[in-house]
C-alpha cells in the first residue's frame, strides 16, 4: 500500500468509515506498527487494543504491556502476569500484586513456597 493510499485510508477512518478503521487495524498488525495501533486503541477501538496486546506479547514487550495494564486493559494485565511468571520477574510480579492483582500474588506465593522447599 502506497503512502497516499494509507493517508486516504486514515482520512476515511477519521471520518467514521468503520471498514477503513478495520483495514487500518489489520494493516498495522501486519506491519507491527505499535504507534498506529496505540492511536487506534486510544480512540476507543477494541480490535486495535486487542491487536496491540497480542503484538506486545509476541514481542515480549513488557513496557508496552505494563503501559496498557496500567490503563486498565485486563488482557494486557493477564499477559503481563504470564510473561513475568515465565521470566520469573519477581519485581514485576510484586508490583502487580501490590496493585491488587490476585494472579500475580498467587504466583509470588508459589515462588516463595518453592524457594522455601529448596532451602
Amino acid at each position: 500500500m502506497s503512502d497516499s493510499d494509507l493517508a486516504g485510508l486514515r482520512e476515511r477512518a477519521a471520518n467514521g468509515d468503520r471498514d477503513a478503521v478495520d483495514q487500518l487495524v489489520e494493516l498495522a498488525g501486519e506491519r507491527g506498527d505499535l504507534a498506529e495501533l496505540r492511536q487506534l486503541a486510544e480512540s476507543g477501538n477494541t480490535d486495535a487494543a486487542a491487536q496491540l496486546v497480542e503484538l506486545a506479547t509476541e514481542r515480549g514487550d513488557m513496557d508496552e504491556l505494563r503501559r496498557l495494564a496500567d490503563r486498565g486493559d485486563q488482557d494486557a494485565t493477564d499477559q503481563l502476569v504470564e510473561l513475568a511468571t515465565e521470566r520469573v520477574d519477581v519485581a514485576e510480579l510484586r508490583r502487580l500484586a501490590d496493585g491488587g492483582n490476585r494472579d500475580a500474588a498467587d504466583v509470588l506465593a508459589d515462588l516463595t513456597e518453592q524457594d522455601d522447599e529448596t532451602e
